[in-house]
């Protein structure tokens, strides 16, 4: 049983069912179903498709993740962002409603489940680490502004229809009232039965409101899509880049909902990759298109009382009765009433917190977020991830070629030594450079170095006499900054100053072992504490056993 449950989550799960938990997993499944049915059906016209692919991208891909999936609350199925990204790439090479188009959002929703699955089988969850947040927030954000603008004309109709601006913005307007009033009320139930209710009795649709019209009845069948090499490597940048945030926007939400129910032990992120991977596999061979975890229905799961995945099967029974029984319902549902589902839906990506934590914490991560907004808005989707991407990983590369370094000085009444700009009390001996390398010491960052200690010692008001440098926060030494640790060293030797190296770690002493720099310096030259080089340093340099007299204020 154990490793059945190593396999399939869920099994482990139910077996620490306990009283009530199976009353709460169907409560929460049927609450979440009545959520994403008209959320499905309205984000599959956003990625250009018929609302019944919405509905197929709802059964089995929650199953499949339910089976492989280790968040007892994630609520998987079709998203805004996703479905935007699904649009865009597939629009490129296909036409909206033709059979190519559907074919080609299949191939899109398999590729991607392989992507997140050999991940995860390989353990490369790590690799979504280069998605920083200032990315993710202002790719969402601009997302978020894509899809409302693209859904303005179903809102409101061609040429502002009355009648249609009456349901689309009477929808919207309500939607948004319930969303701050009462959260826990079904609005988008409540709002699809009325305005479908509306339209079938006043004949809406003969007054030039747009409706879903028919929907077949009937499940959703295996299909063995025929695949292509030049359409997969067409697709394959649009895939990979859906894959990362699809993961990255379910595991997010997954490991918040986790860390609420003291949880997040349960949460693994190579294991999330091969149940999402799992369930876009499912929802290529059936009809779908890429999905992932939602928040806004996850956080319905979680306050609907979800205990295990089984909620989430429960939600796909009530998807599978709907396609079965009920389709012919939303014959009369008014399409502007979808686009109001979206347009709520996508208040919340909108992350205007995330701007104003930037300004206040780091101003740098906002460079980030605005260079990503403005890409992603402007130039495209796959684009603006891309150059958020590189912006990040460029400002990373500066920072790490840059790093923070501190000319430090001793806090009167201690043997602490502090960066002398954070602490003006500070006192320092004269002819004596005490500097900390908040860094790795790697080829990127050896002249930085180099050219620091070169400006230090020309600001000095004495000759340079010994430098002792805080090596507690470089973790690393490669084989170009050795080399300059050596050259620095003989240029110090001809010029008569001590070089020590104070709290230096065990991989760099590894390093200076086998190079032999240990060995040409000196055992003496390294020392545990900051102060006892300084003291070294004042008896070879200055002759003195007391460095405290040989202090002064900066």
């Amino acid at each position: 049983m154990k490793r059945l449950a190593s396999i399939f989550p869920l099994v482990g799960q139910l077996r620490s069912y306990e009283g009530g938990d199976l009353r709460s997993d169907i409560a929460a499944g049927l609450t979440t179903a009545i959520m994403l049915i008209p959320q499905g059906m309205a984000y599959a016209m956003l990625a250009g498709l018929p609302p019944i692919v919405g509905l197929y991208a709802s059964t089995i891909p929650l199953i499949s993740y339910a089976l492989f999936g280790t968040s007892r609350q994630l609520a998987v199925g079709p998203v805004a962002v996703l479905s935007l990204m699904t649009a865009a790439s597939v629009g490129a090479i296909a036409e909206v409603g033709t059979d190519a188009y559907l074919t080609y959002a299949m191939i899109l929703a398999l590729m991607v489940g392989v992507i997140q699955f050999a991940m995860g089988l390989l353990r490369l969850g790590l690799v979504t680490n280069f998605l920083s947040h200032p990315v993710l927030s202002g790719f969402t954000s601009a997302a978020a502004l894509i899809i409302a603008f693209s859904q303005f004309d179903h809102l409101v109709g061609p040429g502002f229809d009355t009648w249609t601006m009456a349901v689309g913005v009477g929808s919207l307007l309500f939607l948004l009232a319930i969303r701050v009033w009462k959260p826990s009320f079904p609005g988008m139930f409540f709002v699809v039965v009325a305005a479908t209710a509306m339209a079938w009795v006043f004949g809406l649709d003969e007054r030039g409101v747009a409706v879903v019209g028919e929907v077949p009845t009937g499940l959703p069948s295996f299909v063995l899509v025929p695949m292509s090499w030049e359409v997969v490597q067409t697709l394959l940048p649009a895939a990979i880049v859906i894959a990362l945030v699809g993961f990255m926007e379910s595991f997010a939400v997954a490991k918040k909902i986790a860390e609420g129910h003291g949880e997040a032990d349960e949460l693994e992120a190579n294991r999330e990759l091969v149940g999402l991977g799992a369930a876009n596999i499912g929802a290529g061979f059936f009809g779908g298109y890429p999905v992932t975890g939602g928040f806004s229905r996850s956080a319905v799961n979680d306050r609907a009382g979800a205990r295990s995945n089984l909620a989430a099967v429960v939600t796909a029974v009530a998807v599978v009765v709907t396609l079965l029984f009920l389709t012919d319902l939303f014959y009369f549902l008014p399409q502007a009433v979808l686009a109001a589902i979206i347009m709520t839906a996508i208040v919340g990506l909108i992350d205007v917190k995330a701007v104003r934590h930037l300004w206040e914490v780091k101003r740098d991560g906002l460079v980030i977020l605005a260079i990503t907004f403005v890409t992603t808005l402007f130039i495209g989707i796959e684009e603006g991830l891309a150059t958020g991407i590189g912006a990040s990983i460029l400002w990373f590369i500066i920072r790490a070629t840059k790093p923070h370094a501190a000319v430090l000085g001793r806090i009167p009444g201690t043997t602490s030594y502090r960066n002398l700009d954070r602490h003006p009390e500070a006192k320092v001996i004269s002819g004596l450079l005490l500097v900390r390398i908040d860094s790795q010491f790697f080829f990127g960052n050896v002249s930085f170095l180099k050219d620091l200690l070169t400006k230090l010692e020309s600001e000095m008001d004495e000759p340079l006499r010994a430098v002792i440098i805080d090596a507690s926060s470089i973790n690393q030494l490669d084989s170009s900054a050795e080399i300059a640790l050596r050259q620095l060293l003989e240029d110090y030797r001809e010029r008569d100053v001590e070089l020590y190296f104070a709290k230096t770690k065990g991989p760099v002493l590894d390093v200076m072992r086998a190079s032999s720099f240990y060995e040409t310096l000196g055992e003496e030259y390294f020392t545990y504490r900051i102060h006892e080089a300084v003291e070294a340093a004042c008896r070879r340099c200055f002759d003195s056993d007391d460095p405290y007299q040989l202090e002064h204020p900066i």
